[in-house]
């Protein structure tokens, strides 16, 4: 199921118990999803076409507590599969445009109004519902993994009140105007969830935020994992200089005439070729750092010659 449909059914379970969390809601529905129908004699309707079951469902019962007469249909797309889509009908009575007054979704003269007037999403608890119902009106989440919010809206205006309230809120959304119509968006993680995180998606914002640090173990295991493989290549190959070295001087008779400690090193690392410096540094009798034996090793390469030095 894609991550979009899973956060706006998660969203239409909240209830809002204020009133101005209602009309903040329903702001952020119609100005997302929301179209105004002029009709004869100056007659009007308003229309939510949106593509949940859930979220129609929501504003419906929105309007219907504010007061307003709502009518939920259903039709059918002409493309993309044929999916149903559902729209509510809110006639143009004297009660819904008060209500849509209140809202801010149209003036007093039945004009539609790009953005709602600052007084819907003065307060933090509207800010966030209204915040909410565009989301559940044209939000698009993608994600855990690449995650990405996109909220369009019909006009630049719209975009940057979305992108307003949300930076109230300390969560940055960047905008894009695309012509006939503007996004506000967020492609960092950490900045998704925390968008929905403010607009009450919390298990979305869980996912992603799990997602990301899943992520970030799996990164750095392998960064490791890297290292370590890098570590005993460069050692390996550090082994092998020294076995030709001690090789040379031994066929060379030179060996045996080397003092004690060179020929303990030596002995060492030709009984034992794969061990580490400080493994073979504690065989030693006394036992020496990682550094001496490294200094006694590097003692017998020097003196083995400069060809097997740049081997």
């Amino acid at each position: 199921m894609p991550l979009s449909d899973d956060v706006r059914r998660e969203l239409a379970t909240i209830e809002p118990t204020r009133r101005c969390d209602r009309l903040a809601e329903i702001s952020g529905l119609f100005h997302t999803a929301g179209s105004l129908h002029l009709l004869a004699r100056g007659e009007f309707s308003v229309h939510l076409d949106v593509s949940e079951a859930a979220v129609a469902r929501r504003a419906f019962g929105l309007l219907r507590a504010l007061g307003a007469e709502a009518e939920i249909r259903t039709y059918r797309q002409r493309a993309l599969g044929r999916a149903t889509r559902y729209q509510i009908h809110v006639p143009g009575t004297a009660t819904a445009l008060a209500i849509l007054v209140e809202a801010g979704v149209v003036s007093r003269g039945h004009a539609p109004l790009e953005a709602p007037p600052k007084r819907v999403v003065g307060r933090a608890c509207c800010r966030r519902a209204y915040l909410r119902g565009a989301v559940l009106g044209a939000g698009s989440i993608s994600g855990p993994r690449a995650s990405h919010l996109e909220i369009r809206t019909a006009s630049r205006a719209g975009a940057e009140l979305v992108c307003w309230a949300a930076a109230q809120e300390d969560v940055r959304l960047r905008l894009l105007d695309r012509g006939r119509h503007a996004v506000a968006y967020a492609k960092a993680a950490e900045t998704v969830a925390d968008a929905l995180a403010l607009v009450g998606a919390g298990d979305a914002a869980l996912a992603i935020d799990e997602h990301g640090v899943v992520a970030e173990a799996r990164a750095r295991a392998n960064r490791l994992a890297n290292a370590d493989h890098a570590n005993l290549v460069r050692a390996g190959r550090a082994a092998h200089v020294q076995l030709q070295a001690i090789r040379q001087l031994a066929a060379d008779g030179r060996l045996a005439a080397l003092p004690e400690t060179l020929r303990e090193a030596a002995e060492l690392r030709l009984r034992h070729p794969s061990l580490a410096l400080a493994e073979l540094a504690a065989k030693c009798r006394p036992p020496v750092t990682k550094a001496a034996m490294h200094r006694r090793l590097s003692r017998l390469i020097s003196l083995a010659g400069e060809r097997l030095q740049q081997v």
